[in-house]
């Protein structure tokens, strides 16, 4: 049997980065997903995911997200390859306010007091100037605005790409095409049980996203729920300059007060004809990744064209360029998990999770990384604890 120091199962956006982190520290890690990443079964596809500093699920994240920033630019240089781009950040909620997001109720409110306490650049906009300089959305007298220029986006599957390839470049070694069936404590150890083999390590980082549960006890896999999400790119019929990625932000826009009442949007980053990508969220119907339904049908995308586009965003047409879907592991705080198993030391459990993971995943991935190999990490992960919820 095989044995490594660190094995991590998952090679999402956080598996990669730890896996990456592990392998340049010099650690004899193995990397093992059930398929080949990047790929389009899980939560980290879909050609873009929005980053940005002030993050309104809660000041813990800041560290994360600006600490990912300066990871992409290290990545970029190491690998030649552009991840971040940073085109500003656009969130467009009621102006009445209490407006609920990714366990924030009021999310605009909490964004501008992460935005002010850490000094991060961003301007309110009351709805004059946010319909004088975002002409690309109707807006009206009941929507305000909250921009942020060193906000942007990351390239979703070159991320995953990149540090799975420098990654390898390190050291690590990959199996792509590998189902890991269980994770078992083992003396002082862990050992890990594919539809291949099986292989012995100190340490194991369960990174699988969505298949999380399935490696998890019970009581542990409760935490995390599982929802089917979609992504359509719609045509562009009307000013195509509007949204390219020069000029246009990455936008957030609030039109109700639950959950639910959300879309966000990218500029059109492969060009006119790839279309203006605009993602959704639900959360009525749990699901997990062996049973979702995984191709998306003309009657869901003609939905998000009346609910988030119609009247919304004029220059964009009902025609739609392609779609997909993807999944959100939740947590009932919607906040992540990064910790030690709490009965197994030698596991850590590894879900920045809940629809806001990709913008972190790099620094999570480092402060895996720390946590398996000296059971501590520089930036504060207490926050996302299992102690929350009652473990440990």
């Amino acid at each position: 049997m095989e044995r490594y120091e660190v094995i991590v199962v998952g090679l999402g956006a956080v598996g990669s980065a730890t896996t990456r982190r592990l392998a340049a520290s010099g650690v004899r890690v193995l990397g093992v997903d059930r398929y080949a990443p990047p790929h389009s079964h899980g939560s980290s596809h879909g050609e873009t995911r929005i980053t940005r500093e002030a993050v309104g699920e809660g000041a813990a994240y800041v560290p994360f997200v600006r600490r990912s920033h300066e990871v992409w630019r290290e990545l970029e240089e190491e690998s030649g390859t552009r991840l971040f781009h940073a085109t500003g950040g656009l969130l467009i909620s009621p102006a009445s306010g209490a407006a609920a997001m990714h366990g924030a109720d009021d999310f605009a409110a909490s964004t501008i007091a992460v935005a002010q306490r850490h000094r991060i650049d961003h301007r309110v906009l009351g709805p004059d100037e946010l319909r004088r300089e975002f002409g690309q959305f109707r807006t009206g007298a009941e929507h305000v605005g909250y921009h942020e220029p060193g906000a942007g986006l990351v390239l979703a599957e070159e991320a995953v790409r990149v540090q799975l390839e420098l990654a390898v470049r390190h050291g690590a070694q990959l199996r792509r095409d590998e189902v890991v069936h269980d994770v078992v404590p083992d003396g002082d150890g862990v050992r890990i049980r594919t539809d291949q083999g099986e292989y012995g390590a100190d340490v194991a980082v369960l990174a699988a996203g969505s298949w999380l549960p399935e490696l998890l006890e019970p009581e542990l896999a409760r935490l995390f729920t599982v929802y089917r999400q979609l992504q359509t790119w719609f045509r562009l019929d009307g000013d195509a300059a509007a949204f390219d990625p020069a000029g246009c932000p990455v936008f957030i826009w609030q039109f109700g007060s639950g959950e639910d009442d959300v879309c966000y949007g990218f500029p059109a980053v492969e060009g006119p004809s790839g279309g203006v990508k605009i993602g959704t969220e639900r959360y009525a119907d749990a699901t997990g990744p062996g049973t979702v339904r995984r191709t998306v049908d003309d009657a869901e995308t003609a939905e998000v064209y009346e609910r988030c586009v119609r009247g919304r965003i004029p220059a964009l047409g009902p025609g739609v360029v392609r779609s997909a879907s993807c999944l959100y592991t939740v947590t009932p705080d919607f906040g992540f998990v990064v910790d030690h198993h709490p009965e197994h030391r030698n596991v850590v459990i590894a879900a920045p999770c809940s629809g806001h993971g990709f913008k972190h995943s790099a620094a999570v991935g480092e402060a895996t990384a720390e946590l398996a190999t000296t059971g501590a990490a520089t930036l504060d992960l207490t926050p996302f604890a299992l102690s929350r919820f009652g473990f440990g």
